[in-house]
């Protein structure tokens, strides 16, 4: 009975403190966008500096996500996780430091590092620690608590910049740091992959692909799409990604198997995140900004506006988690995304410069709905749909493909905003916004069709057995 008591406060624990961490990185991807006019007034800059500082948080991060999994896989996944948590927090205080625009740039950059090695072990410590039977529960609030940051950057960039000033956006960070820094070292217990052989050249390949493409993707916006470096980045990392895959089919351990995308399953909700992403990350851009651009909010009554949006995951995702559970990961996905695109287009249908809050509530509310159905299952899907050794890997694939799925969204539908609309009255605003969110809709509606295609329950492919256990404790 001691035991049993032990084991659920270690699941507790782990529960506790990577939610907490995947919230502060998650969160960090959109924290700084309601911030920046103040950024600029304090620091200085051009706007294409002013981009860098949300860009280049969003380009180290995609690109060493699978390097931080391989890590931790390597030389011990609690080791790595404290070390990331360390970088992240001491970037952030650096960063509310900066005495100039390109100082704040390169601790975003940093910060970027930092989360790249904590986010893809954050999964990878909580199956560790959670009984199989409660898994779902368990993802299920780390959902959303993750979903809850990405969401509600916007919200917290802008009331900590109006009623304090933009450096809070960084020093939150600080305190929350200090403190999971000790507890994550004595309640999280140490893990390794077995047999974990460091691929320098699959790491390599894949972090300097994910690097041109996602360069490309964070540049295209202000570059334009057939410009040298935009053009030099995609075609250069689309054949170091190239690469990367038929290394993957051919090296004695690579850094992911390509033999995991065989795995229905991993393939299906691999695909439908790096759409989902898409499609959600490109509209939340969008939308933050309409609110207060067309709309006349301040930063905290736009955030206040999106609750239902946004809040939604807290309420929803840990019913998602138990359905999960209960039924399957595939209906419950499928659901969800299928809500989440239906909420865009309502959204989209009802755009216009002066629409009222009551018309808006449909949208958010389904969306919000949606959003919180997708982020429990798929990460249980992820996990469930490969070997104990191989989670880390396949965390950090998943991660790596979401990031790559929001810079596809942000570049994507901010062209089509700007082909259709601009910043220069609230009608132009609506008019780029619209279908741009349209196409963030379909985007996601593709992701529910392709995650059909993931088996149900009855029929998943179960991985392999392991001769050895992935999960080797040592004393804290």
């Amino acid at each position: 009975m001691k035991q049993q008591a032990s084991s659920r406060g270690g699941a507790v624990w782990a529960l506790v403190l990577t939610s907490i961490a995947g919230f502060m990185a998650a969160l960090d991807n959109l924290v700084v966008t309601t911030a920046l006019p103040s950024i600029r007034t304090s620091l200085g800059g051009e706007l294409a500096e002013l981009e860098w500082t949300v860009n280049a948080y969003t380009l180290t991060f995609a690109v060493l996500l699978m390097t931080g999994a391989a890590l931790g896989d390597r030389f011990g996944r609690r080791r790595l996780f404290l070390a990331g948590l360390a970088v992240f927090t001491a970037a952030s205080a650096a960063a509310a430091l900066s005495p100039g625009i390109g100082a704040l740039i390169a601790f975003r950059a940093v910060q970027g590092v930092g989360a790249a090695v904590m986010m893809p072990l954050t999964l990878t410590l909580l199956t560790a620690a959670v009984p199989p039977a409660r898994r779902g529960m368990a993802y299920g609030v780390f959902g959303a608590v993750t979903g809850l940051a990405v969401a509600s950057g916007p919200l917290v960039g802008g009331s900590l910049t109006e009623h304090l000033s933009w450096q809070w956006i960084f020093w939150l960070n600080v305190p929350v740091g200090l403190v999971l820094l000790p507890l994550a070292r004595l309640r999280l217990a140490e893990s390794y992959a077995p047999k974990a052989p460091l691929d320098i050249r699959g790491t390599a390949l894949v972090s300097a692909g994910l690097f041109g493409i996602v360069y490309a993707l964070v540049s295209a916006t202000g570059d334009g799409w057939t410009s040298p470096g935009v053009l030099t980045g995609l075609i250069a990392g689309t054949a170091l990604l190239g690469a990367f895959v038929r290394h993957g089919f051919r090296a004695a351990h690579p850094v992911l198997p390509m033999r995991l995308f065989r795995n229905r399953a991993f393939f299906g909700i691999n695909v439908a995140s790096l759409l989902m992403f898409l499609g959600m990350f490109g509209s939340i851009f969008l939308l933050s900004q309409f609110l207060q651009s067309a709309l006349g909010y301040s930063p905290t009554e736009a955030g206040l506006r999106m609750l239902p949006w946004t809040g939604m995951p807290m309420l929803v995702a840990p019913v998602a988690g138990y359905l999960s559970d209960r039924f399957g990961g595939r209906p419950v996905v499928v659901t969800g995304l299928a809500l989440q695109a239906l909420g865009l287009g309502l959204f989209a249908a009802v755009l216009e410069p002066d629409v009222g809050y009551a018309a808006q509530l449909p949208g958010l509310i389904i969306g919000g709905i949606g959003m919180a159905l997708y982020f429990a299952p798929a990460s249980s899907l992820v996990m469930s749909s490969v070997r104990p050794g191989e989670q880390g890997m396949a965390s950090g694939a998943n991660n790596a493909l979401r990031e790559v799925g929001g810079a596809l969204g942000v570049a994507v539908l901010a062209s089509v905003f700007s082909a259709h609309g601009g910043y220069g009255s609230p009608q132009a605003f609506a008019d780029g916004t619209v279908p741009a969110v349209w196409i963030g809709a379909g985007v996601v509606a593709l992701a529910a069709l392709v995650a059909l295609f993931i088996p149900g329950r009855r029929t998943a492919q179960a991985p392999a057995p392991e001769t050895a256990d992935a999960r080797v404790p040592l004393s804290a």
